[in-house]
């Protein structure tokens, strides 16, 4: 019976479109995923951290979602899901003279613009995107009006990202490791220091609180070999000694760590990568073209998921900085030997619980509450980084690759692993039921 109401769902998302979009399609799917994936790319540009980029896609993909809404009433808006999301007003002669497609591909553009620091890069795209309309027989007149109504948007969106609490992050004192040996301290090649660590004091889109789902404490620090820590500590360890081709081709494909550094001799290089979000914002993308949904369902899908994302790092961030426990290199090096080494760079922040496990899991239940419990597909995300693709049963099993691959990496316990994946079920299953599809 379960089976049978997923494929029923994911008709009605193949087949639905919204205002004239019924009668023509100008921009679709594609371009929608094009365009954030231009945004992705200023992203990597900037070294963007995971728990930024996570927020950007949120506000991105809502300014889209909600430019759609101004054309179909039936179509599910986030105001009054998304807390302090007041609705937009725009003329009906405006709406009336625009391009709804358009208009929504003319929102990502435009709030990735205005929001990314490198945004700038993006208004080359905006002039493409006008000529490429003008090329789809679309006149001059309902270009200008489509633009003036996104800007009305976006303005309403990002007066309300700008409420959020991310602007008063730089005021905030100067984050201090501290010296005990349970603590996080930074690590090598760049011994960066900790990335956000008030990021808990941002306004989430859905979640009551950053500590609403709070998982249970992590294994005290100890050097006792029949301590709880001891052994996972052993474990990680261990595991690096006999780590398999497959377990090291894991770990590598769910890196995803912008602050990668190599370093050759004396000299340090940087290589930039997506950030973890963006990889589950590619998957996204993936799903809804397999799947063939129309522009407005897929900006849907990709608000959700983005939303969802963004709340379970303000999540797991709470977490991280309350505990703030030690990295297993740090620790092994301590207390089991100093020459050791992770497969994977250690990233700059505590380790307790594991950001992959609660984001991956997070986003896998609203991707599976979308698409169904057994969506295969393949997953090329990572192949602009060298990395081959791999093929997934369903969002659950590439949930839990992720979630594992920490370990194969050398840079989380497994209690921060399975207590993340509990912490990400929690969350994802919250914002689907603050956010059914209609």
């Amino acid at each position: 019976m379960k089976k049978t109401i997923v494929f029923v769902v994911a008709v009605i998302w193949v087949n639905c479109g919204f205002g004239q979009s019924q009668n023509k399609i100008r921009f679709g799917t594609n371009d929608y995923v094009v365009a954030l994936k231009h945004a992705t790319d200023v992203m990597v540009n900037d070294v963007t951290s995971p728990v930024a980029a996570s927020r950007y896609y949120g506000y991105i993909n809502l300014a889209a979602n909600e430019t759609i809404a101004r054309f179909d009433n039936q179509h599910p808006s986030f105001v009054g899901i998304v807390k302090g999301l007041n609705n937009i007003t725009v003329d009906d002669k405006l709406i009336e003279n625009s391009d709804s497609q358009l208009a929504v591909i003319f929102a990502l553009y435009k709030t990735a613009t205005r929001l990314l620091p490198s945004g700038y890069l993006l208004k080359k795209n905006v002039d493409s995107l006008k000529l490429v309309a003008k090329k789809r027989k679309l006149t001059s007149d309902k270009i200008n009006a489509t633009n003036e109504l996104v800007d009305k948007v976006v303005e309403h969106v990002l007066k309300f990202a700008h409420a959020d609490g991310f602007v008063k992050l730089s005021g905030r004192r100067r984050f201090t490791p501290k010296t005990s040996d349970e603590s996080w301290q930074p690590t090598a090649p760049g011994f960066i220091s900790a990335i956000e660590p008030y990021w808990n004091t941002l306004r989430p889109f859905i979640l009551d609180s950053c500590s609403q789902f709070d998982p249970d404490p992590p294994n005290k620090y100890s050097a006792d070999p029949n301590s709880g820590f001891y052994r996972e500590l052993k474990e990680v360890y261990e595991l690096r000694k006999k780590l398999t081709k497959e377990q090291a081709a894991i770990a590598m494909f769910w890196d995803c760590n912008p602050f990668a550094l190599q370093q050759v001799g004396h000299l340090e290089f940087g290589i930039k990568k997506i950030s973890p979000g963006s990889h589950w914002i590619g998957i996204t993308g993936i799903a809804c073209k397999k799947q063939k949904l129309s522009l407005s369902r897929t900006a849907y899908a990709h608000t959700m998921v983005s939303i969802g994302m963004s709340d379970a790092f303000i999540s797991c961030w709470n977490t991280k900085y309350k505990y703030n426990r030690v990295r297993p290199e740090t620790a092994i090096k301590k207390l089991l030997d100093r020459n050791w080494s992770p497969l994977l760079q250690t990233p700059p922040f505590p380790e307790y619980t594991s950001g992959h496990s609660v984001i991956s899991t997070t986003a896998s239940a609203i991707l599976t509450h979308l698409f169904g419990d057994h969506y295969s597909y393949v997953d090329n995300t990572e192949e602009e980084f060298g990395l081959t693709s791999r093929k997934f049963i369903s969002f659950a099993a590439a949930s839990k690759e992720a979630a594992v691959s920490r370990l194969y990496g050398g840079i989380h316990f497994r209690d921060a692993i399975e207590n993340g994946v509990k912490e990400g079920e929690k969350i994802g299953k919250y914002v689907i039921k603050a956010c059914p599809v209609k």
